[in-house]
């Protein structure tokens, strides 16, 4: 009788966890981090595939390659909120946190230092005493900020706005661009582009 030898070989095997599920887009990595979009939310995962931002819905979009997905630049991300019917402009960190509120009427990525923004003004007219209100005139003009959202540069004239949600229904839009290192371009009033040098102010000492 012939002796049957079975060979047993060890074969070495990968395993799964599943962190998520039921994803309906993942964005390419960039800096680290991907977005993920399930239902009509979006959050952060890192390179090990951990959510590290959780899921929420007020990251703003951006348009890459065809593709709109929320993206950190230059460590900050746009979030947008609504307040009577008018959307308003911030950034969260990468931690999640909201570093600069949401008050801009427009905002566009940091490019590099800067992100131009769309800066609403407030200017007390007077009382109206039958109304028992205060009488207001609203002004915006688009300015540079910082990465901690301080105002460095007026790129525009302000312009008088009416703030309501029947002529602000989306957005304005910002015409100012960073073209390069301390210029920009912006729009004239005859549509005409315009090129602006910002030129370094030094304190002076006593």
């Amino acid at each position: 009788m012939k002796k049957i030898i079975v060979l047993f070989i060890l074969i070495p095997f990968l395993g799964f966890s599943q962190i998520t599920d039921k994803l309906d887009y993942i964005s390419p990595y960039n800096k680290g981090l991907s977005a993920i979009k399930k239902e009509n939310q979006w959050a952060f995962i890192n390179l090990q595939g951990n959510i590290v931002i959780a899921f929420r819905n007020d990251l703003v979009l951006t348009e890459i390659d065809n593709k709109k997905y929320p993206i950190f630049i230059n460590e900050r991300c746009l979030i947008s909120e609504k307040k009577e019917g008018i959307s308003y402009f911030g950034y969260i960190d990468t931690s999640g946190k909201t570093v600069i509120e949401p008050q801009f009427l427009n905002a566009t990525n940091f490019d590099k230092e800067f992100a131009i923004v769309i800066e609403l003004y407030k200017e007390i007219l007077g009382k109206n005493n039958i109304l028992n209100k205060q009488t207001v005139r609203y002004e915006s003009t688009e300015v540079l900020i910082n990465k901690s959202g301080v105002i460095k540069y007026n790129l525009t004239e302000p312009k008088g706005l009416p703030l309501s949600r029947n002529f602000i229904s989306k957005p304005p839009k910002i015409f100012s661009k960073i073209i390069a290192k301390n210029l920009f371009s912006t729009s004239g009033k005859d549509n005409k582009i315009i090129i602006k040098k910002i030129t370094e102010q030094k304190e002076e000492s006593n």
